[in-house]
């Protein structure tokens, strides 16, 4: 973010040295760190809100996307039809063979 090295950053720590004395400095330190946490909190809330917005917005435009496909609907039908067909039960047409099985044997061949 900010381009300062190791010599601008002692300079900086001499000058509060000399400006704000001994007995203070470690309390403005304290107050600076609590501070700089503060705002870096903030700033990550901010950007985290501005994501969740961001990736609500592309949703929103994906799904309308997808509603504005005209055979979409017609897809889910078709499916929804064949699931409906193949749960119906199969009826098996009548044949010689199950007739064979379903008539009573003539009375005469006893």
């Amino acid at each position: 973010m900010f381009d300062i090295g190791f010599w601008e950053l002692a300079i900086i720590a001499v000058v509060a040295l000399l400006v704000i004395g001994p007995e203070r400095l470690p309390r403005v330190a304290r107050t600076a760190g609590l501070w700089l946490g503060r705002a870096r909190h903030f700033v990550s809330t901010v950007k985290a809100d501005i994501d969740r917005e961001i990736a609500a917005d592309e949703l929103k435009n994906t799904l309308s996307k997808q509603a504005e496909a005209p055979g979409l609907y017609d897809i889910v039908e078709d499916t929804r039809r064949a699931i409906q067909e193949t749960q119906q039960p199969v009826v098996e047409p009548p044949t010689e063979k199950n007739e064979a099985v379903t008539k009573k044997p003539n009375d005469a061949s006893r």
